[in-house]
C-alpha cells in the first residue's frame, strides 16, 4: 500500500471523527493514529527505542 493511500484513509479517519464526534474525537483519533504510526515503525524494525531516549554528548550542545 503506498504512503498516499495511507494519508488518503487517515485523513479520512480524521474528517468523519471530527464530523461525527466534534473536535475531541478528531484529537483523540490523531493521537491514537500517531501512536499506531510509531509502534508500526518499531514492528518494522525501523525504529529503535535508544532514538527517543538518549542524552546529547558534549559536541551536541548548542551555544
Amino acid at each position: 500500500m503506498s504512503m498516499a493511500v495511507v494519508g488518503l484513509i487517515a485523513g479520512m479517519a480524521l474528517g468523519f471523527a471530527g464530523y461525527f464526534g466534534g473536535f475531541g474525537a478528531f484529537l483523540l483519533v490523531a493521537a491514537l493514529g500517531a501512536v499506531g504510526f510509531v509502534v508500526g515503525r518499531f514492528a518494522d524494525g525501523d525504529l529503535e527505542p535508544g532514538e527517543f531516549f538518549h542524552t546529547r554528548g558534549r559536541s551536541d550542545r548548542r551555544r
